[in-house]
């Protein structure tokens, strides 16, 4: 029986690059969130920045 990690990997754009959709364990983040807590850092920092000029 051949082992499965023997097998020929399926290549696209020419072999140069090769994607996987193979879950991985670790934390599942929503992208809203990664992109929101940036962004209210900044305006949490303007407002601080803005009371702290004064």
């Amino acid at each position: 029986m051949a082992d499965k990690k023997a097998a020929p990997l399926p290549a696209s754009s020419g072999g140069l690059m090769r994607f996987f959709e193979d879950e991985t364990k670790g934390f599942k983040i929503d992208p809203k969130i990664v992109i929101s807590i940036p962004i209210g850092l900044i305006v949490v920092s303007w407002i601080i920045d803005m009371f702290a000029a004064t």
